[in-house]
C-alpha cells in the first residue's frame, strides 16, 4: 500500500506520522509504504509571526528541519507535486519524476493574495509572512501616534487574528506609553465584529472596554497608499496613519492550476474528508473547502481522522471515524489574558472570560507545537 503525502504543513505532517505509528508493523514487512512530498525542507510555526510583528519572537524560533519532525519510516523528499493525474493514481513532480500511489494525502495548505485588493499590500502591514511580520514590527516601532485601521480581506486563514491583533496593538501601544495618542479603528466585512456570533457577543464589549471603535459591513475595495485612505465596497472609507490588514487567502496555485477546486480550496466530504469523486484521495486542512475555520488545530483533528481511517481501511477494510467539525482557538486577549473557542458542526464556542492561566497555557502551547505536530499531543 503506497501513500503520499504532497505537503508538509501541520495537517501532512500529522497525518503521515499518525499514520507511521499506526502502520509500523506494516511498513516493517513492507506491506506498506509513506512518501511525502514537500515544497521546502522547513517546517514554520505559522501563528509565532504575530509574535514577531510585536517583538516577542525571533524569526528563526519558528522554524524546524521538516526531516527532523518526521517517523523515520517515512520518504521524505523536497520535491513539490505540479501535476495531479487522480485518474491515473499518480503525481508529477518539480523535478520531472511521475510517483504512483493507492492512497492520496492532499495538504497544500493556503497562500495569501493580498494583490487581489489594490494597493493593500503597498499601503498597509500584515503578519502572515515573516517578511511582512518583521516589516510590522519595525512600522510598530517608529509609530507615534495617529489613527491606525484595522481591515479584513476574504476569505482568510485563523478567523481568530483580526480580534487577536486588536487587542495586541492595545497592549503594544500602552506599553510604549502612547496609547492615548492612537485611535484604533477595526473593520469587519459582515455586519457583525466576527463570523462567529459567539465570539461577536464576546468581543464587542471588550473592544469597548479598550476603546477600540468598530465598523462592520466594510469589505475593501481598494486602498490609497498616496494619501492613506482606505475605502470599502459599501462606499465608506476610512483615512489612516497606520493600515494593518488580514490578507485574502486562495488555496495554493498548483490547486487552481490542476483545475481541482475552485479558489484553490478541495470540494471535500465533511465527515470524511475524502475529495469529492474520489475514493482514494483525503484533504486536509487549509485545502479543503469545508465551513470550518482554516486553522492549525481544524488541520490537526482532521489529520487525526483521517490517519486512523486509512489505518483502519488497511487492516480491516472499513473506516472507523467522521470528523465532526471540530475546531479549538485561543484567543488572546490582552493584559496576559486569553480564552478559548472550542466548537464544531453542530455546537457553537461558549467563550469564558478570559484569564491568565489560559494566557500562559496559550504562551506554552506555543513550546507544545513540535510535539503535536509529530502527533503526540
Amino acid at each position: 500500500m503506497r501513500i503520499l503525502v504532497v505537503g508538509g504543513g501541520t495537517g501532512g505532517t500529522i497525518v503521515a506520522n499518525n499514520l507511521a505509528r499506526r502502520l509500523a508493523g506494516e511498513i516493517r514487512s513492507k506491506k506498506a509504504q509513506i512518501t511525502m512530498l514537500s515544497a521546502s525542507d522547513q517546517h514554520m510555526y505559522q501563528p509565532g509571526l504575530l509574535y514577531v510583528a510585536f517583538g516577542q519572537m525571533m524569526p528563526d524560533e519558528l522554524y524546524r528541519d521538516q526531516k527532523s519532525l518526521l517517523e523515520a519510516s517515512i520518504e521524505f523528499h523536497v520535491d513539490p507535486v505540479e501535476r495531479f493525474e487522480l485518474d491515473q493514481n499518480q503525481v508529477r513532480t518539480h523535478s520531472g519524476k511521475t510517483i504512483p500511489y493507492d492512497v492520496l494525502v492532499i495538504a497544500t495548505g493556503s497562500r495569501i493574495v493580498p494583490e487581489e485588493v489594490p494597493g493593500l499590500a503597498e499601503g498597509g502591514e500584515t503578519f502572515y509572512t515573516e517578511e511582512a511580520a518583521v516589516k510590522m514590527f519595525k512600522a510598530l516601532r517608529a509609530f507615534e501616534g495617529g489613527n491606525v485601521g484595522i481591515v479584513v480581506g476574504v476569505p482568510h486563514k485563523c478567523p481568530i487574528a483580526p480580534v487577536e491583533v486588536t487587542f495586541s496593538l492595545h497592549d503594544y501601544f500602552k506599553t510604549r506609553g502612547i496609547r492615548d495618542k492612537v485611535h484604533i479603528k477595526y473593520h469587519y466585512p459582515i455586519n457583525r465584529i466576527h463570523t462567529i456570533e459567539n465570539v461577536a457577543i464576546w468581543a464587542k464589549p471588550e473592544f469597548d472596554r479598550i476603546g477600540v471603535e468598530y465598523e462592520t459591513l466594510f469589505n475593501v475595495d481598494e486602498v490609497d497608499a498616496k494619501n492613506k485612505v482606505v475605502k470599502s465596497m459599501e462606499g465608506t472609507e476610512y483615512a489612516y496613519d497606520l493600515l494593518i490588514y488580514i490578507p485574502p487567502h486562495r488555496g495554493m496555485e498548483v490547486i487552481e492550476q490542476n483545475k481541482l477546486g475552485e479558489g484553490g480550496w478541495i470540494p471535500t466530504d465533511r465527515s470524511q474528508l475524502k475529495m469529492q469523486g474520489y475514493d482514494n484521495v483525503y484533504v486536509v486542512g487549509d485545502t479543503t473547502n469545508l465551513p470550518v475555520s482554516k486553522t492549525g488545530s481544524a488541520a490537526h483533528f482532521e489529520a487525526e481522522v483521517i490517519a486512523e481511517n486509512i489505518a483502519s481501511n488497511i487492516k480491516i477494510g472499513s473506516a472507523v471515524r467522521d470528523y465532526d467539525g471540530k475546531v479549538y482557538c485561543f484567543i488572546e486577549a490582552g493584559h496576559d489574558r486569553a480564552t478559548y473557542a472550542m466548537f464544531n458542526y453542530e455546537n457553537p464556542p461558549d467563550l469564558k472570560p478570559p484569564n491568565q492561566p489560559m494566557h500562559w497555557f496559550k504562551m506554552s502551547y506555543n513550546k507544545m507545537y513540535w510535539t503535536s505536530v509529530r502527533g503526540l499531543l
